[in-house]
């Protein structure tokens, strides 16, 4: 047992020497202490290492009679003989690691049986680059790269993380990677990667220079679009399109030819005057240094000049079939009819007037025609020459086809269509006088008549305006001519008016009867000739009648056990009211904010609740009364129409800022609330929300009618 201790001591001190000599080794213990000392003879393992080690580098054994070691199997199925060893004693036994040694256990063959490591054989394998070669290269071509360790590396990245896999590699070994360059790489150090999922990346410190294109020339110097632009130069056949001036691409799919030093590519149509510019696969651009011309056209005639509107004009010139625009002056394009390179047929359109005319293609190009002259109509006569306002004259002439308006005196236009391109029937105005006339055509041109015409007027009153909006019992203005002429004003539906202002020549004032009726309506002058004048539309002010039509929401009345008492305003700001008979809501307390202004979802209990289909025929109408002395109305600018639960904005001008304290009718077309199809309104809150809203305003009869 002495001996055995002494032993072990001596082989502890092996181990804590073979320690210190090898700063970064660590020897792995194979054995645990053994009592049995097999008579000073047993071949024992204590430890080897260093772990992890390299492949290449010396591995030490350290035990007991080892020098009985027959062979030591690595992994996998490595067999290293006893003559292999590189150093053997009875303690110490060393070997050197084969490169195609593997993770695993290591045996060790004695006479005694085998001895198999505890813990497995791990190693230190340091990638490296050495260099790669060619330093500069062109895309598909091969690239080598030494170093150490490459037959681990998974992929090798160039610049812009452009990855080539270690399955596209043309050859791999430890020492030796090779590869075809892709089309994307780009100028830059490349990198190569173990592709673990923490990677080990190499990045070279040299930078590999990758090969661009270059253009030399281009011909034509001139060009037409939609012909063949070549392009020379080197290394054109890395160019996967053409861009030209304004940005206009052509793809190498659509090349007519392709090789390193030439590219045909057929030229954009909207091709722009400018440098042109290569863009390889890895979207590097590479720009020329002279600038390419686009062809223009030219115009060499017109024909015929003068020109009627409406009529084909012929263009002629060069490369016209480039044209993309006919433009005359007034600035209205022409529609084309047909087109060839040298002759262009185009409609003159109607608005166009006298002045050059401009052709323009899509590459920015243009050119410009001699002035062309619009034909204008001319009057040969006029029949009868002395009549009385109010007849008809005909006007003879030539390209009459040609006119829109007459005018007399200077301001009284009379739109017309001619009866054919030589004869115009037009009846004076009432208000005309004596004088020359003006012929007006579609396109603004103006003929005056050389000749006077002796107009007489006749005592009919003429209206040249009137009061848009006048309430009942307010003054109405009426203007015009020989009102002085006018017995007595009638209201729609036969009611005279009584009592008047200022009478004269020129006005007319007159108030409205309380009895007038109301909407939008006209009314009568009577001469005293008996001879009627219609005035134009105005509006008094009042409410629509209820009609067998009308679809009724909510009118305050009796429906059922339903009346307007269950329908005072959710927000506490309104009662229920009765005047002659008639039930209607009136705000009594201002609101300054939102509100609750009509509500109502008690269809349950008899409450309106209609169906209403094609609701884009309807207008929604509503009966309001503002009281005198009431102001604000006009505020509320955040009304809400509450349909069936059906929230619709429509903002401020509902309400009018004053109803002279009368009953009126406002209107909201259901479309523009957005509304179309079917309106189900027999479920839910039915009414208006919004605000702010002034105390001392009623409402009643919230309804449909049909436009």
């Amino acid at each position: 047992m002495k001996d055995l201790l002494n032993n072990k001591i001596k082989h502890f001190l092996l181990i804590l020497i073979l320690f210190v000599a090898g700063a970064n080794m660590v020897l792995v213990s194979c054995n645990d202490d053994d009592d049995d000392d097999n008579g000073g003879s047993k071949i024992e393992l204590f430890s080897y290492g260093p772990m992890p080690i390299a492949r290449g580098a010396e591995l030490k054994f350290i035990g007991e009679n080892l020098d009985q070691v027959t062979s030591i199997i690595l992994p996998d199925s490595i067999v290293i003989s006893a003559a292999e060893f590189t150093s053997v004693t009875s303690t110490l036994l060393t070997l050197t690691v084969p490169q195609t040694a593997e993770v695993g256990y290591v045996t060790l063959k004695t006479p005694q049986g085998d001895i198999v490591t505890k813990t497995q054989m791990g190693y230190s394998e340091p990638i490296a680059i050495d260099a790669f070669a060619p330093e500069s290269i062109k895309p598909g071509s091969e690239l080598t790269i030494t170093g150490e360790y490459l037959n681990l590396i998974a992929e090798v990245i160039f610049s812009d993380k452009i990855s080539v896999d270690s399955t596209l590699f043309t050859s791999q070994s430890r020492k030796e990677l090779k590869l075809m360059v892709p089309a994307e790489a780009q100028t830059g150090p490349i990198a190569i990667s173990n592709g673990a999922a923490d990677p080990i990346i190499i990045v070279t410190e040299d930078t590999l220079f990758v090969t661009l294109p270059e253009i030399g020339s281009f011909t034509p110097a001139e060009i037409k679009a939609g012909e063949t632009l070549t392009l020379s130069g080197t290394d054109l056949d890395l160019v996967k399109a053409v861009v030209f001036s304004g940005n206009k691409s052509v793809g190498s799919d659509l090349f007519a030819s392709q090789s390193a030093t030439a590219i045909e590519v057929p030229v954009p149509v909207d091709a722009q005057d400018g440098t042109i510019a290569v863009i390889t696969a890895s979207n590097i651009k590479i720009e020329s240094v002279d600038e390419l011309t686009m062809t223009a056209p030219t115009i060499t005639a017109i024909s015929p000049n003068p020109v009627k509107t409406a009529a084909v004009l012929t263009i002629s010139g060069t490369d016209l079939d480039l044209v993309s625009a006919v433009t005359f002056t007034g600035d209205v394009d022409g529609v084309i009819a047909s087109q060839s390179a040298t002759e262009i047929q185009v409609t003159v359109p109607n608005e166009a007037v006298t002045g050059p005319v401009t052709v323009s293609t899509l590459s920015y190009k243009s050119a410009v025609s001699a002035e062309l002259s619009l034909i204008k109509p001319t009057i040969t006569a006029i029949n009868p020459m002395a009549l009385i306002a109010g007849n008809d004259i005909s006007i003879a002439g030539t390209d009459l086809d040609l006119v829109t308006t007459v005018i007399f005196n200077s301001n009284l236009s009379v739109e017309v269509t001619a009866d054919s391109e030589t004869s115009i029937t037009v009846t004076v105005p009432e208000a005309a006088e004596s004088g020359t006339i003006k012929l007006v055509t579609i396109n603004g041109d103006q003929v005056e008549s050389a000749e006077y015409l002796d107009i007489t007027t006749p005592n009919t009153p003429v209206i040249t305006s009137i009061t848009s909006e006048v309430y009942p019992g307010d003054l109405m203005v009426i203007e015009g001519t020989k009102l002085n002429f006018v017995e007595s004003v009638i209201f729609q539906d036969g009611i005279k008016a009584t009592q008047y202002g200022t009478r004269s020549e020129t006005m007319i004032e007159v108030y409205v009867p309380e009895n007038a009726t109301s909407g939008t309506v006209t009314l009568t002058l009577v001469a005293f000739d008996m001879t009627e004048i219609t005035s134009p539309e105005f509006k008094i002010p009042g409410t629509d009648p209820i009609l067998s039509t009308t679809i009724m929401i909510n009118d305050f009345e009796q429906h059922g056990d339903h009346n307007g008492w269950w329908d005072n305003s959710w927000s506490g700001i309104s009662e229920i009211l009765q005047e002659n008979g008639n039930t209607f809501m009136r705000i009594s307390t201002a609101a300054s904010g939102d509100a609750w202004i009509i509500n109502c979802n008690h269809q349950a209990n008899g409450a309106l609740g209609p169906i209403v289909a094609d609701i884009e025929d309807y207008v929604f109408k509503l009966d309001i009364r503002i009281e005198e002395g009431v102001t604000g109305a006009e505020n509320a600018s955040t009304i809400q129409f509450v349909l069936g639960d059906s929230w619709k904005w429509y903002g401020a001008g509902l309400f009018p800022a004053s109803t002279n304290g009368q009953w009126i009718t406002i209107s909201v077309p259901a479309t523009s609330l957005g509304l179309s199809g079917t309106l189900n309104l027999s479920s839910g809150t039915n009414g208006l929300y919004g605000g702010p809203i002034p105390a001392g305003i009623s409402f009643d009869n919230f309804r449909l009618d049909l436009k």
